[in-house]
């Protein structure tokens, strides 16, 4: 699960960088790509955070 929240706080890091390049196209784009992978991450972080939760 560290690995997973690791791989959030990256993504999260990418979106904040990209999210300032105002009026820039393909930085949108990544934005809004990333934003698609954040929450398929967030799924996969709930889905973990259950099941460490039942052992």
């Amino acid at each position: 699960m560290k690995e997973l929240v690791e791989k959030i706080n990256a993504l999260c890091d990418a979106i904040k960088e990209d999210i300032v390049k105002d009026g820039n196209k393909a930085a949108q784009a990544r934005v809004r790509k990333a934003t698609l992978e954040l929450e398929k991450l967030g799924k996969e972080y709930r889905k973990a955070s259950i099941a460490a939760a039942k052992e």
